[in-house]
């Protein structure tokens, strides 16, 4: 008996260890802290690389240039970012902070690109079936863009032993879209190096 009630204990013992080890824990942290956990593209260098970038874009004379010519601030849409780099990159929220930077900057008129057009034209032939004319947004009256911003995310990696190095270059351009001239080109390099040590029991 005394055996027995042993073994029961050391397997309650042991059942208890296991379910500790595979316990889960959350913490909620303010979404400003940087949390580069795997040395991955991340939200913050998504967000980081966004507003270097269209800060140094807005400060170059094309601006100033069209802004004096036409006299109205120009229009600009963001096209294709390009994911040329070994990771899988969310480039949409990449998009989305480049979108987000552009428009709160209040230099130029930024409109709405590719995806959401065909879903806002949509909406409009919806409205022209059946919303109360009155209110019905017809079509012909989108405003056209004067320039795309368009570009790449690659990278170049190096590792040896534990340690991995890698080499992120983001390059944006600013295209006229009547001449197709780039007025602009920016890029930026962030560089991470990931260390991986070996826990000796």
């Amino acid at each position: 008996m005394m055996n027995r009630g042993r073994i029961g204990l050391v397997a309650l013992t042991l059942l208890s260890l296991a379910a500790c080890a595979q316990e889960t824990k959350v913490t909620r942290i303010d979404a400003g802290v940087v949390t580069d956990l795997s040395g991955r593209w991340n939200d913050t260098d998504s967000k980081m690389v966004a507003e270097s970038m269209i800060k140094e874009a807005l400060e170059y004379p094309w601006l100033n240039n069209f802004a004096s010519s036409k006299r109205r601030q120009p229009v600009v849409v963001v096209g294709a970012i390009q994911n040329s780099s070994h990771e899988h990159i969310n480039v949409g929220t990449f998009v989305t902070d480049l979108e987000r930077e552009l428009t709160n900057s209040q230099k130029v008129t930024f409109v709405a690109g590719k995806g959401t057009r065909e879903e806002l034209r949509t909406e409009r032939k919806e409205q022209a079936m059946y919303a109360r004319e009155d209110t019905q947004k017809g079509p012909g009256k989108e405003i056209g863009a004067d320039y795309m911003m368009k570009g790449t995310i690659a990278t170049i990696l190096d590792e040896a032993g534990g340690t991995k190095a890698v080499f992120y270059q983001i390059d944006l351009q600013m295209i006229d879209l009547e001449s197709n001239a780039k007025v602009w080109y920016g890029q930026k390099k962030i560089k991470k190096v990931i260390e991986k040590k070996r826990s000796i029991f």
